[in-house]
């Protein structure tokens, strides 16, 4: 399960609004002690990050808008899946870049490797977060429906179907019909639902 399913809206903001300021705080504080920290590799690092600054602001807030949007009830909630595609995307070209910095500081040369298999990845990555994050939509909502659902009636000792006698005929293609067209109605109307929540 997605983790933000389990809270709300309100909440969602105020966390990921906080855990983009701390990356602000830090990006912050790590220039601040380029003044007294003296180590190259350290000096490198920091390069590294202002450089890479406004990527990983952007995957911040692609990630931020795909939370928000998984928070709210269906059908609000269809474009996460597209979204937090998008930012694994970015994540994957952020990966890259340090993968090529690791790659420039030890001379290992390994980085065109990684290059190629990324036009492999990143599709991959793209279509699985898309499938996953709608069949978590569908799981959801199917045990929405089980809960909202009443239980069906306890038969007694004497009816027939608790003997093992079935009281009815096989289904027909009319009754198969019938119930897919009540399947529809449900989640036609459980649509209507979340909508008149919001």
């Amino acid at each position: 399960m997605w983790p933000n399913k389990q809270h709300s809206l309100g909440w969602v903001f105020v966390s990921r609004m906080i855990g983009i300021i701390c990356f602000l705080i830090v990006v912050v504080l790590a220039n601040i002690l380029t003044f007294y920290v003296q180590s190259p590799l350290y000096h490198s690092g920091v390069d590294f990050l202002n450089l890479n600054f406004w990527l990983l602001l952007i995957i911040g807030i692609i990630i931020f808008v795909a939370d928000i949007f998984a928070a709210f009830p269906f059908p609000l909630n269809l474009p996460f899946p597209i979204i937090k595609a998008i930012g694994s995307v970015f994540i994957i070209a952020f990966v890259l870049r340090i993968l090529e910095w690791v790659d420039r500081m030890t001379n290992n040369n390994l980085y065109h490797l990684f290059w190629l298999l990324s036009f492999v990845i990143v599709p991959l990555v793209f279509i699985l977060v898309i499938v996953t994050g709608y069949y978590e939509i569908i799981c959801d909502l199917w045990a929405r429906s089980k809960l909202n659902r009443p239980e069906p009636e306890r038969l007694d000792d004497s009816s027939p179907a608790h003997n093992g006698i079935p009281d009815k005929e096989p289904k027909s293609w009319e009754d198969v019909g019938a119930e897919l067209r009540m399947m529809l109605y449900e989640i036609i109307h459980r649509f209507r639902e979340e909508i008149r929540k919001n």
